[in-house]
C-alpha cells in the first residue's frame, strides 16, 4: 500500500480504537484510578500496534534505566500526538495537565476526571496557574508522574524551540525530580499532515534534574538537553528516510 493509504487505514483506526476503549472501559469508572490508567496503557500500546502493523513505524525507548521511582516531572519535547500515548507506558502512574474544556466531553472527559487529570483554564492566567500548582503538587504527593510539554504546543522539527516558564515553576514549587525526554517523532508523524511516514521513532530518557537547581540554571539546562538531544534523534530520522527513499 502507497503511504497515503496506509495513513488513512491507520487514522480510522485509531479513532475506532479511541472508541473501543471509551466504550469497552466504562465498567472501569466504577472502579479505582489505576483501573481507568490500565485503560489508558492498553489504548496506548494499541496504538503502538497498530502504527507498526499498518505504516511500518517503529517506536524505540532509550534510556528507560535512567527513570526513577516515585514522583517525577516529566518534560518531554512535543513534536506530533503520537508522544500523548507513546509516553505512558513508561510510567506506572502518569498524570496530564489538560484544557478544562476536555473535561466537559462525554465519555474521554469521565475518563480525565476518574484519573484525576489536571484541568487549566487558560483564559484565567495567573489564578489558573496557581490553581493548577497546587492539583499538581497534591497528586505529585502521591507518588504520581506528571507528563508535561514545556514548549506547550507541538512544534516541527527543526523549529526554533519555545520553552515556556511555566515548566519552571512547577520545578521550583513541588520540590519534584524533573526527567527530561527528547524524541523524533516528527519526522514520521508530521504537524498538520495526515500522512505517516514509515520509519523509526527514538524516545530518549536523559538523566533526570534533581530538585533545589538555580530556576534560570534549571531552564537553561533542561532546554540545552532536550535540545541537542532532539537535534540528533532528528539527524538520524531523516537519515533513515533518505535511506528508505534511495
Amino acid at each position: 500500500m502507497s503511504i497515503v493509504v496506509r495513513s488513512i487505514v491507520f487514522n480510522v483506526l485509531f479513532y475506532l480504537n479511541l472508541f473501543a476503549h471509551l466504550i469497552g472501559g466504562l465498567p472501569t469508572l466504577l472502579l479505582t484510578r489505576g483501573a481507568v490508567i490500565a485503560v489508558a496503557r492498553s489504548w496506548a500500546r494499541t496504538n503502538t500496534w497498530l502504527l507498526k502493523a499498518v505504516c511500518n513505524i517503529d517506536i524505540v525507548y532509550i534510556g528507560r534505566e535512567k527513570i526513577p521511582r516515585g514522583a517525577l516531572i516529566v518534560a518531554s519535547k512535543h513534536q506530533s500526538l503520537l508522544e500523548t500515548f507513546a509516553l505512558i507506558p513508561l510510567f506506572p502512574d502518569p498524570l496530564f495537565i489538560v484544557k478544562r474544556e476536555l473535561m466537559w466531553i462525554p465519555f474521554f472527559g469521565w475518563y480525565l476526571w476518574k484519573a484525576h487529570m489536571i484541568p487549566v483554564d487558560r483564559g484565567a492566567r495567573s489564578q489558573a496557574l496557581l490553581a493548577m500548582t497546587e492539583r499538581a503538587r497534591s497528586e505529585l504527593a502521591k507518588g504520581r508522574q506528571l507528563i508535561i510539554f514545556p514548549e506547550g504546543t507541538r512544534t516541527a522539527p527543526g523549529a526554533a524551540p519555545a520553552y515556556k516558564y511555566g515548566v519552571v515553576q512547577m520545578y521550583a514549587a513541588t520540590g519534584a525530580p524533573c526527567l527530561p525526554v527528547a524524541l523524533n517523532s516528527g519526522v514520521v508523524w508530521r504537524r498538520r499532515s495526515f500522512k505517516r511516514y514509515p520509519g523509526t521513532v527514538r524516545i530518549e530518557v536523559l538523566d533526570p534534574i534533581a530538585p533545589g537547581i538555580d530556576k534560570q540554571a534549571f531552564f537553561e539546562r533542561l532546554k540545552g538537553e532536550i535540545e541537542t538531544t532532539t537535534t540528533r534523534l532528528i539527524a538520524d530520522g531523516e537519515r533513515e528516510l533518505k535511506q528508505q527513499a534511495a
